[in-house]
């Protein structure tokens, strides 16, 4: 089943049939999406960093009951934000004039961030669920943490956006690396440094991940048609990872907004921005990215930046406008398509393999 890939490594290590990981997306994708792909051939992914326990579970049942191949879990592991009264202030000034302007109180009282880092609760429903995958973005989990996820025997990933994080990962203990290449949509996953110009493309990133580290690695980032699989794979790749492929399919949770700004192909392309979170993310440039510069220092550590605008966002997004949203893309983004993520997922993988026969 597994011999036409030029590297199999990676469909031996998680199970699955075809070297297609999808990007496990917050606020993108949920089970629906994840047992596509799954069916498919490929690994589904269920982003639980803005889910509760209690609803990771219930999207792991409802995967569960459309799909019986590998499910990956993915969480975050950024420490949490300290209190900075001063910096807060600093930002809601900064909003006040799209306060003003809309007719909302620039005082009034803010949700609490939805993002929140992998801890002992989430770790019980590993344990209780026993996912066969479980991933992690800026870096992992305190190593009690860690162990334990390991215990249940899960395989571990987590993204690296350089050789260095690479290296600690594997030192660590993660059986594959995802490669995340600066082409990506959505958050950067870097955690060992916070210099955005150290960030590099996909085509730079892989090989020279792959020369450090002996785990499968698991290209990421601008990929979004068969041409891009098989570089991946002429890279050194033994997968890859993709997401803005798949939020035009029917399965995706973005909204109509962010649907229709990924349908317009006109001038505005992507850019990294920490407007919307506070960590450097990659989405479609709109008015506030324009207006403010997207990488302004104003934005509250990461994930508090999003309160403040969530106002704004609830006022203008449900008339089609998305000035204050944040609309993750990558720079393949000219790439997704309107298909069911099963179908798409399995024209990828055809392609692809046409492609590496020639």
């Amino acid at each position: 089943m597994h011999a036409p890939w030029p590297d199999t490594r990676l469909l031996h290590l998680l199970g699955i049939a075809l070297p297609i990981l999808q990007a496990p997306m917050a606020g993108a994708g949920l089970s629906a999406l994840a047992a596509a792909v799954a069916k498919a051939g490929g690994l589904g992914a269920l982003p639980c960093a803005m889910l509760t326990p209690e609803a990771a579970a219930a999207e792991i049942r409802l995967f569960r009951a459309q799909a019986a191949q590998p499910l990956n879990l993915n969480f975050f592991c950024h420490p949490p934000p300290a209190v900075d009264a001063a910096h807060d202030a600093q930002w809601r000034q900064l909003l006040r004039p799209y306060y003003e302007a809309l007719g909302l109180d620039p005082e009034t009282a803010l949700p609490a961030a939805a993002r929140k880092p992998f801890d002992a609760a989430m770790c019980a429903l590993v344990e209780a669920e026993r996912p066969a995958v479980v991933s992690f973005h800026f870096g992992l989990p305190a190593p009690a943490l860690l162990e334990r996820v390991k215990a249940t025997g899960a395989k571990v990933l987590s993204s690296a956006t350089t050789v260095r994080e690479a290296v600690w990962l594997e030192a660590r203990g993660c059986d594959a690396i995802i490669a995340q290449g600066v082409e990506a949509g959505g958050h950067r996953g870097m955690f060992l440094s916070d210099d955005i110009s150290t960030q590099l493309g996909t085509m730079a990133l892989v090989p020279q991940i792959v020369d450090a580290v002996q785990v499968p690695v698991i290209a990421a980032g601008g990929i979004g048609d068969a041409r891009g699989i098989a570089a991946a794979f002429a890279l050194g790749a033994a997968g890859v990872q993709l997401g803005t492929v798949y939020l035009l399919s029917p399965e995706a949770t973005i909204s109509p907004v962010h649907r229709a700004a990924l349908q317009h192909l006109g001038d505005d392309d992507t850019a990294l921005t920490r407007l919307f979170s506070g960590r450097p993310a990659r989405g479609i440039v709109n008015r506030l990215m324009r207006d403010l510069g997207p990488m302004n220092p104003a934005a509250p550590a990461f994930p508090l930046a999003g309160a403040a605008l969530a106002p704004l966002r609830a006022q203008t997004e449900p008339s089609g406008i998305s000035d204050f949203m944040p609309l993750w893309a990558g720079q393949a983004r000219r790439y997704a398509q309107a298909l069911p993520a099963a179908v798409l997922t399995q024209r990828l993988a055809e392609e692809t393999l046409q492609r590496l026969r020639r």
